[in-house]
């Protein structure tokens, strides 16, 4: 006998996977131009780079006041050899439960979120992505629950026709890229972050998501991305749990 509800139908796991990168920066003066950056300098009489089969030396000669010099409240690296690498940190990201459950009849929609934050004293910021394991994202064995495909742009409306079934994501926060910003009307328009709005579908490539050109350390920034199923009333989806693994990646710039 055939169930009126598809029990458990969307009670999706959004497993995330955490990815860290960092350059080596220092806070030096910053020069740039249209096509290149120095992220920092160094005026010295003599050094260089020298390697042999066991060995590399990169040293530096006439620099002035360098070395390490720390107090309670602040550190000091100076001179080129001191140079410390960037700080990143990236926190959040718990799996996610859809919710409610979408009856089997009638279709519906299906809901969740997580929450991350990045934390960087990269002078030049950071980039945050998303990235699905597998196309399309949301799969119960031989089965599946197609991406979301806006038209062009993301859609500022999550739109589910009676033929539909598909599985979207939307980022929100303060530093999200211009592609998921609005008018409050349409996406990639605007300056706003409308709540709930501008849906994309996921990808096997990296999709960026959330950027900021500088240091935001120590209080971080956060980016919640939600996710939401939907199901027309005339699709015969098959039963059962469906699962999506994503990885979200933070990179220092």
């Amino acid at each position: 006998m055939l169930k009126s509800f598809l029990s458990p139908f969307l009670s999706a796991s959004i497993g995330t996977l955490l990815v860290l990168a960092s350059l080596s920066v220092s806070f030096a003066q910053v020069m740039q131009s249209d096509n290149y950056q120095i992220q920092s300098d160094s005026i010295n009489i003599g050094g260089g780079f020298s390697s042999s089969t066991n060995f590399t030396l990169e040293s530096t000669a006439g620099e002035v006041g360098t070395g390490i010099s720390d107090s309670d409240n602040y550190s000091l690296r100076a001179g080129y050899q001191q140079m410390q690498e960037v700080y990143i940190a990236l926190t959040g990201a718990n799996n996610v439960v859809l919710s409610p459950t979408i009856p089997g009849v009638t279709g519906g929609t299906s809901n969740g979120s997580t929450t991350v934050t990045v934390t960087t004293d990269s002078q030049a910021g950071y980039s945050l992505t998303i990235a699905a394991e597998s196309s399309p994202a949301l799969i119960k064995g031989a089965d599946t629950i197609a991406d979301y495909v806006p038209t062009g742009n993301p859609d500022f409306t999550f739109t589910t026709g009676a033929a539909d079934s598909h599985f979207g994501y939307s980022p929100e926060g303060v530093d999200v890229v211009q592609r998921f910003k609005d008018n409050g009307a349409a996406c990639n328009a605007g300056a706003l972050n409308t709540a709930l709005a501008c849906w994309d579908g996921l990808s096997t490539s990296q999709e960026t998501i959330a950027s900021y050109a500088n240091s935001n350390h120590p209080s971080g920034a956060t980016t919640s991305i939600r996710f939401r199923v939907g199901v027309g009333g005339s699709v015969a989806q098959p039963l059962g749990v469906y699962t999506a693994t994503t990885t979200i990646t933070a990179v220092a710039l």
